[in-house]
């Protein structure tokens, strides 16, 4: 069984529904479970199949122990609001399909195995090569939201606090009507005195959770927001809608402008495919030099 077209096969998939990713991401702001859980069950599925044929469990196993180690992993640093749920399973998903480094000996890939997953090395290429990803989406919000119309002594005052929390502001939150929300909007805070809304989202248990407003002569007393960057949950989406339309809360909701990040996940993937891990390659270049 010739193993390098089996792994090429994999490498292709994988960067297929990456690109799939990209599109709906892009288009629709969300990724869907039923995409990622595809790969995942892809990666499963050819790792088992590898493990049959050459008679050795490690294929197999190590498919499970990346997935499981990369969704632990990137789970945690969506808690810290860097990326979206859907970016976490598209991780794992990845980490199921190609476990470690791997060899195409006609292609001449093989890229520069470190200690630790080879979906390590697509999450840590991601990170590194979103930031220029992230500055064209800032500039493309500040252009198009003409943030200095109107302010034009930020444009010349643009490294002091004040201004830099007015861009992100200006840039990052928009108002929407509730009646358009889509599953995965992430929601700024909501500020309300009826406790049956409390109720209500407690009751779901989802992503949006009441916080007590401690403010002193506060006319609010509860105010809701989205915890994470998963987002609001499809359940939590209707619930909005409908305490909307009975009069709940009111017909618009301040939201965060999420930024895409598959393809800082895709580009991340091809770099890892083609040449490893860029940190890796960097601190080589930088020991040759020395």
């Amino acid at each position: 069984m010739n193993f390098s077209l089996v792994f090429l096969f994999q490498i292709l998939i994988t960067v297929l529904f990456c690109i799939i990713s990209v599109i709906f991401d892009v288009r629709e702001g969300i990724v869907p479970n039923w995409l990622t859980l595809c790969l995942l069950i892809f990666g499963v599925i050819s790792n088992l199949i590898l493990s049959i044929f050459s008679s050795n469990i490690k294929y197999i196993l190590a498919s499970i122990i990346s997935a499981v180690i990369t969704y632990a992993i990137t789970y945690m640093i969506w808690q810290l609001n860097i990326w979206g749920g859907g970016d976490v399973k598209l991780f794992t998903g990845i980490a199921s399909v190609i476990p470690f480094g791997l060899n195409v000996d006609f292609l001449h890939i093989f890229p520069k195995l470190s200690v630790y997953p080879f979906s390590f090395s697509v999450v840590l290429n991601s990170i590194l090569v979103s930031f220029p990803f992230l500055m064209i989406f800032l500039i493309y919000l500040i252009v198009k939201n003409n943030v200095f119309k109107d302010n034009k002594d930020f444009l010349f005052n643009m490294f002091n606090f004040s201004s830099i929390n007015y861009i992100v502001e200006s840039t990052f939150n928009k108002m929407v009507p509730v009646s358009d929300i889509k599953e995965g909007a992430i929601v700024n805070e909501y500020y309300f005195n009826n406790e049956y809304v409390c109720d209500l989202i407690n009751e779901d248990e989802g992503n949006l959770k009441i916080y007590k407003n401690d403010g002193k002569d506060s006319y609010f007393h509860y105010y809701f927001k989205s915890q994470s960057a998963g987002g609001i949950t499809e359940r939590e989406m209707y619930l909005l809608k409908i305490m909307s339309a009975q009069g709940f809360i009111s017909d618009e909701i301040s939201v965060k402008i999420s930024f895409p990040f598959t393809p800082s996940i895709l580009l991340g993937l091809l770099i890892a495919v083609v040449y490893g891990d860029i940190i890796m390659l960097v601190t080589k270049n930088i020991f040759l030099v020395v």
